[in-house]
Order: C-alpha cells, then structure tokens, then sequence
C-alpha cells in the first residue's frame, strides 16, 4: 500500500501538471497569430506596397521588392526612402523669417500675435523648409529590354508577401522568361536596406541595380522628392573599391552619404546625372546593401547576410515580448478583420512611429505636410507602445521635447505667456510653421504631462519624476497663464483666439471648446500631483485656474462641442470633423463627468455625425468612450464602420483620401482603443476583457497589457 505521503505528492503533482496544461492552453501562439495576417499581393495594387524599416529609417517598395516602377505608385502610396535625420532646406535668400508672417489678435485685454500669414512668401517659405527628403531611389534595370525602361505589364506571375515574424519582403516574378527572387529587408539598429536576389538572368548579365538620387520636394502633398531639378544638387563618388562604392550627396547646405557595398561581380557606372548602375556580370544570386548617413561610413557596415540574420532575430523578440491579442477562437464575424487590423498595427507603427522624433501622420513613407509632424497626434502615434508593454518605442521620441523646450518657452514669452508652449507643425528644429489653424490650436499642450504620467504610472519609479520634472512645470506654467479671466461670469476661460482640435471654428469665436477644458483640468491635477510626489508644494497660481476653470459646456441634456456651438445637436454644421466633446470621457478618464448626459450624447453623435468628414482616430476616440460607458458591443461597431476613413488597406495602413493614404494616427489610435478594451482601465469593473461584448461571440486572449488610466 501506498504511503499517504506518497499519494499526497503524487495528488500535488497532477495538480501542478493540470495547471501547467491549463496555462499552455490558455497561453498565446504569438507565431500563429502573427503568420496568419502576413500581408501578400499577385498583382500590382498602387495602395498597397510593402515597407521594411526600424522607426529611424523605412525603404518602401514596389512588386519587384525594389523601387522599379515608381510612377506607378505615384496615385496611391509613394515609394520612399525617407529617415529621421533626412531634412533638406532650399537656400533662403530672401531671408525670411517668422517676424514677417505675424499677425495681432485680441486675446481679453490683451493683444498677442500668431504667425498666420501662410500665404505670404515668407509664410509659405517656412511651411514648406525644412522638409523630409527621399534619400534616393533603388530598382532593378533589366538590360535585355535594350536599355530601356521596363513596362509594369511585362512583370508576370507575381507573388509578394511581408514575413511580419522575421521584417522582411519576399517577392517573387518572371521577367521576359526569367523568374527572380528577392528579399528585402532594413538593419534594425541602422539605416540601412540589405537585398538578395536570385536568377539566372544574373549570369546572363542581363540584371543592374539603379541608384537614382532626387532634389527635395516643396509640394505640400506626398511626394518627397523633385527629379525635374538635376542643376540644384550633386552626386559625387568620393570613394570606391571592387566591391564598394560612397556617395557624397549635396542639396544647397544638406549633405549626406549613400555607401552601396555588394557581395559578387559587379561595377558600378554612370549612365546620366544622379543616377548609376550596379551592372552584375555572373552568377546566379546576388546580394548587396546601401547604408544611408550623416556621415561618411563605408568601414565595419554590416553585410547583407548579417544584416537578414538580425533582422529575423530581432523581429521575433518584437513578437515574441510585449502585449499580444488572440481573437481566432472568436465566432464573431468582425473578429477577424479586427485581428487583422491590430496586427498589421503592431507592425506599421513599429517601424514608423518609434523613433528619435515624433512622427509624422504618413510616417517615413511618404509626405505629408511636407513630411513635418504634428505634435497632437504625438498621443495618437505613440501611447499605444506603453499599453502593449513596448515603452522604450515611445520613450525614444520624449528627449525630443527638452531639446526643444528652449523654443517652445520663446513661443510663450512672444505671446506674454509663462512656461513653454509646445508648437504644432514642426521639423526637427521645434520651430512652428505658418498657418491659418494649427498656430491657434492648443490641445497639444497637456500632451507631455500626459505622456510622462504614463511612463511614471508604468514604471512606478520617482527617476521619472526627477527626468520630466522640468518639462511638466514649464508646460504648466504656460497652461495656468493661457486661460482669460472673465470677470462677469468669474471664471477662467480658454480662448479666443483659439481653434479646438475640432477644426471646424474660426479662431475669434471660439471659446471653451469641451475636450479642451478637460484636458487642462487632467493637465494642471497631475502637475500638482507630480509637485507632491516631489515633496514640493501646490502651486497657487495653478490651483486657482483649476478651481475657477469654466464647466464642460451642456445644453437641452447634452454636452456640447463648445460655448460658441451650444446648438451642436439642432445645428448640422456643428457636426463635422473630429466628435472630441466625447473625448472628456474616452480619451480622459475625467471626474464629474455626468454618465447618463453623455450617453444621451454619444447616442446623438453616433446618429447625426457627419461620418464622411471624420479622421481616422475618431473611431478608437468613440470606441473608449463607448466601452466606459459600458457599451462594448458599441464600441466594436464604431471600430469597424464602414467608411473611407476607416479603411484599412492590404499592407495595413488607415487609408483618408487621395493625398492622405496613409495615416498612421487610426493606426496607433486602433491599437490604443483595444488594448484598453482588452486589459481594461483603472476603475474598470475587473470583468475579464471589459471592453468585449458578452454575448458568447468573442473569445479573446490577451497578454503582457498595461492597463489603459
């Protein structure tokens, strides 16, 4: 018989064994749920080429796994080889400056001065430099075509797919006979694009490289480079070997070097101004790399089989750590899709939006707003990688603001304002460009006190108090001076001139725009709260703006957009653009906020709102709302509306219109909206995946997910 010792080790042991099944069973197969959304294509789609990039640096190409066929992408997305460090400048000779495109405006008592002049030539002189450059243009040149141009048509038998676990593009074609292999990728760690090709069309001698090297585009749209300006700009080689060769690049006062390095036989040769060929003379494969820098750097570059092999390793650890979401046991029919769109999030975001700068709305694959970024859509690209337990990919772009801070409390003092205030459409520099709108917005200024209360929440360590401390109290300052003091009504108020993040109001009407009140009630509350932790004690200035800060505007049962649209419900022009007024409890978790109103209002938004003239990140902004309110099933619906603006096309991007097709905001917004809708928010109910309808159709797994605050 046995010892009741040995039973009862025998009992521990399948128990133990029972558990550790439980969890394997329950654990998610981040491999699987990866692979089954790898992005792939058979025919020529102008919206849906594939990028490789690293946050720093994105080569984005066509069907070939190159740059082949650009004009036929001209239409739908560019390709681009676009990095954070890529600016170029046209000479100003005319020495324009942001003293010319000011303009006076009655703030109160007070007459402060916005640079709104875009129009003038100085105005648009500073809009469009610095803008972000097309670093250089990389295709296959087929010499059995007799030296002309390739047609798009003549590509056959086309079958491309991006391996998300591994950051690579594996493309396949027949060319006049001939069928090539590439694959593509991007260092990790550099700028850097590492290609390998097979065919026998290489022995043949029949396959080149292209290299192609524009001017800087001044077009407001997406296009990144000007090939019609060979006069402006210089290529040099200022050094070669067998097997290597060094570009110096100069645009007026931009320099920059292009280091090509390949692994077989070949030459390179100039066939006209800017561009060369890499002619290959035998074998059946080939492999090379092109390093893009600052600086010269032609020693110790990581070759083309290094290069795949660190890319594989390092897209795996993305994969394999971090947050995960499984919707494939789900009987739901939008689970799929929804799945879908998270993972080729994950993707995009991680190799556009994490990097030493703040992003811009098309990332580092085309242009927009000539490739500058917008500070108020830093928390739509960005806070999503502290949910998903990735905050070193947002941490990256932060140092960015305390080199700017200088700036920003120039802004402020120019306008006789405290602290810093944080510009809108920038380059690398901080410096605010000229406009009729964004100069007047001010829903960025709270953004890095939210952002730095994130990253303290997250790591729960006092070294981030003592980091941002400085950042936090500058921003404020500036906060707790901007407001106007209305003595009829005793009472602060926020504008005018102001533009709410709803751009729809003129700028000398508007006043107490919702969202805005909110988010500098949240603004002002956690400075003072990082004061205390700090031992130091309230600021009186800030506590007396917080306490006498107008009311969230209301009217007939409903929250309104703003004090100067108190008919937002009987007045259809009202509804248009951004529904920020739901964003006071969605977006915020803001106290006082009276639930049943806003319920009646998010039920009039989701009625009347003009869907049409929305923006990609409206869809998570209403989706937390909704799952706040308890409305998950909502919350789903609203995600997956079926408009143009929230498309989200093969390769994955959130495509807007014609001269917007990317838009990575609706991207990092998705991300944003289910990670809370999975791991929940503080003083959710503690139900598992809250933000989920319960009604047995979605089963969702999740992992490793910061709780959203």
């Amino acid at each position: 018989m046995q010892s009741r010792k040995m039973v009862f080790f025998k009992f521990l042991f399948f128990v133990v064994f029972l558990l550790i099944s439980c969890s394997n069973n329950n654990k998610i197969n981040r491999r699987e749920l990866v692979h089954r959304h790898f992005p792939s294509i058979d025919k020529v789609d102008s919206l849906s080429p594939f990028t490789v990039g690293n946050g720093e640096f994105a080569f984005t190409t066509d069907i070939t796994g190159l740059q082949t066929f650009p004009h036929a992408y001209e239409r739908g997305i560019p390709l681009g080889t676009l990095s954070q460090w890529g600016w170029h400048s046209i000479t100003n000779d005319s020495n324009y400056n942001y003293e010319q495109v000011l303009e006076s405006y009655r703030s109160d008592d007070k007459v402060i001065k916005y640079g709104s002049k875009h129009k003038t030539k100085a105005g648009q002189w500073l809009r469009a430099n610095p803008h972000r450059l097309h670093l250089g243009r990389i295709g296959f040149h087929f010499s059995k075509n007799n030296n002309s141009e390739p047609r798009i048509k003549e590509i056959e038998n086309i079958h491309q797919t991006v391996n998300l676990w591994q950051g690579i593009i594996n493309s396949s074609f027949n060319y006049k006979g001939d069928n090539y292999k590439v694959e593509t990728t991007v260092n990790p760690n550099d700028d850097q694009i590492a290609v390998m090709i097979k065919s026998l069309a290489i022995k043949k001698g029949e396959v080149s490289i292209a290299f192609e090297f524009p001017y800087g585009s001044l077009e407001w749209g997406k296009n990144s480079a000007d090939w019609l300006s060979p006069e402006k700009h210089s290529t040099v080689i200022i050094k070669k070997s067998s097997n290597q060769v060094l570009f110096l690049r100069t645009l007026d006062t931009t320099k920059y070097y292009v280091s090509i390095e390949w692994d077989g036989d070949a030459e390179i040769e100039l066939v006209k101004k800017h561009k060369y060929l890499l002619k290959v003379k035998s074998g059946e494969k080939f492999k090379f790399i092109a390093h893009f820098s600052e600086e010269p750097k032609i020693d110790d570059l990581m070759n083309a089989e290094e290069t795949f092999s660190l890319s594989k390793k390092q897209w795996q650890k993305f994969w394999e750590t971090g947050g995960a979401i499984d919707l494939s046991e789900s009987t739901n029919p939008k689970a799929k899709e929804l799945e879908r769109r998270i993972v080729l999030s994950r993707y995009l975001t991680a190799i556009q939006c994490a990097g030493s700068l703040p992003p811009a709305e098309t990332g580092l694959t085309c242009n927009s707003w000539y490739g500058k970024f917008h500070l108020e859509m830093h928390w739509w690209h960005g806070i999503h990688f502290v949910q998903w337990n990735k905050p070193e990919y947002f941490e990256k772009s932060l140092p960015w603001y305390r080199k700017i801070l200088p700036v920003a409390e120039a802004n402020a003092k120019q306008q006789g304002y405290l602290g810093a205030r944080w510009p809108k459409m920038v380059g690398p520099l901080g410096d605010e460009s000229p406009s009729a709108v964004g100069v007047f917005l001010i829903w960025q200024q709270p953004h890095p006190i939210y952002f730095t209360e994130l990253l303290y929440r997250y790591y729960n360590d006092n070294d981030i108090l003592e980091k941002y401390k400085e950042i936090v109290f500058k921003t404020a300052d500036f906060m707790a001076s901007y407001p106007t003091w209305d003595k009829n009504g005793k009472r602060f108020v926020l504008g005018p001139p102001l533009i709410p993040a709803q751009e729809i109001y003129k700028s000398e009407v508007t006043i107490n725009p919702a969202f805005e009140l909110a988010y500098w009630t949240f603004g002002l509350n956690t400075a003072q709260l990082w004061r205390e932790r700090l031992g130091l004690e309230r600021d009186e200035k800030w506590d007396f703006v917080l306490n006498n800060l107008s009311e969230i505007p209301s009217n007939n049962g409903y929250y309104q957009n703003s004090e100067n649209a108190m008919n937002t419900f009987q007045d259809m022009n009202n509804r248009n653009d951004h529904p920020t007024l739901l964003g006071i409890l969605g977006f915020l978790n803001s106290e006082n906020i009276d639930k049943v109103m806003l319920n009646r209002t998010l039920d009039k938004v989701m009625e009347s709102w003009n869907w049409e003239n929305t923006w990609g990140w409206d869809y998570p902004l209403v989706a937390m709302t909704a799952v706040r309110l308890g409305r998950p099933k909502l919350a789903i619906d609203v995600l997956l509306m079926e408009t143009q603006k929230n498309t989200y096309l093969l390769n994955g991007h959130n495509y807007q219109n014609d001269n917007l097709p990317i838009y990575l905001p609706g991207n990092g917004g998705l991300l944003t909206a289910v990670a809370m809708m999975a791991a929940g928010w503080e003083g959710s109910s503690g139900v598992e995946a809250p933000g989920f309808p319960k009604d047995g159709s979605w089963v969702v797994k999740y992992e490793n997910l910061f709780t959203f605050p």
